[in-house]
């Protein structure tokens, strides 16, 4: 039996594989990743590569084992995860293998925002599939906001459209750590884990951070759902990206992403990454 993460040279699946070296053997630490060169730093610590491509099924045959725990990590590219997805369940059952966990997003089934929806339609598969599984569904990372702090503080100014919504964020360490916990305990089969921050912050209160951390007067620009389209789609951003986050923001203000019942510090066995701590760790670089 070995343990496959998929995704494994993607942020969170490289935090994944750093977790799991410390807890069992390289040798039953196996690695899907689509470039063998880049994973090549996983292959020298001793863990099993197999190069495979979510969008090319005929790759995936010969990517899993009966009886391995496989973790599939969402894909990035929205609009095809769906399908995507359905090509690593479809190879994970051919295989056998003894459970698939999957990192969805809060709320599950009861999520209403546009980013939720190829999740739900994979937790679906997973179900109809027969497999055993663990669904993580994860809430925000705390570094979809601190990895981008150049414009920010640039301009001296969060900009959103999520009122006073508030956010419950947790490091992608964090997250990692959920995975490594239930790809290397004990029953874990057929459950699901709604996955958040220990503290829901608002992004008045970011701002008010930002500011302690910095030294300089950060405000927090709360703008009408049409600015912060215009201003996302002037930064660069593809029109239909710009407006699922838009979507997330008002997700946000309907208080979708505030969860805080203490689940993921139950899993992990210590409490989430402040939203403190993340910030500084960006400043520091």
């Amino acid at each position: 039996m070995s343990i496959v993460v998929t995704g494994a040279t993607g942020h969170l699946g490289r935090l994944v594989i750093d977790g799991l070296l410390e807890q069992v053997p390289a040798a039953e630490v196996v690695a899907v990743v689509r470039d063998r060169e880049k994973a090549a730093p996983l292959a020298e610590r001793g863990v099993e590569l197999r190069v495979a491509d979510y969008s090319a099924p005929e790759t995936l045959k010969g990517a899993f084992a009966a009886g391995d725990k496989v973790l599939l990590i969402s894909g990035s590219e929205v609009g095809q995860r769906a399908a995507q997805h359905r090509a690593v369940i479809d190879a994970a059952k051919e295989a056998g293998v003894a459970l698939l966990a999957y990192t969805g997003i809060l709320g599950g089934p009861e999520a209403d925002f546009e980013l939720a929806a190829e999740h739900k339609v994979t937790e679906q598969a997973i179900l109809d599939s027969g497999l055993p599984y663990t669904f993580l569904r994860n809430g925000w990372y705390s570094e979809n906001y601190t990895e981008n702090l150049a414009p920010v503080l640039e301009h001296s100014a969060v900009v959103a459209s999520a009122g006073e919504g508030r956010v419950a964020s947790a490091s992608r360490a964090d997250y990692a750590a959920a995975a490594v916990a239930v790809l290397t305990g004990e029953g874990h089969e057929n459950r699901v884990y709604e996955l958040s921050g220990d503290v829901a912050w608002s992004f008045a209160e970011y701002a008010a951070e930002l500011s302690a951390r910095t030294g300089k007067e950060i405000a927090y620009n709360n703008v009408p759902a049409e600015v912060l389209q215009s201003i996302l789609t002037g930064a660069g951003l593809p029109e239909q990206f710009a407006a699922i986050l838009v979507d997330v923001d008002a997700a946000i203000a309907r208080g979708r992403l505030a969860r805080t019942d203490g689940e993921l510090a139950r899993l992990i066995g210590r409490p989430t990454t402040p939203i403190g701590d993340s910030i500084a760790a960006a400043l520091k670089g």
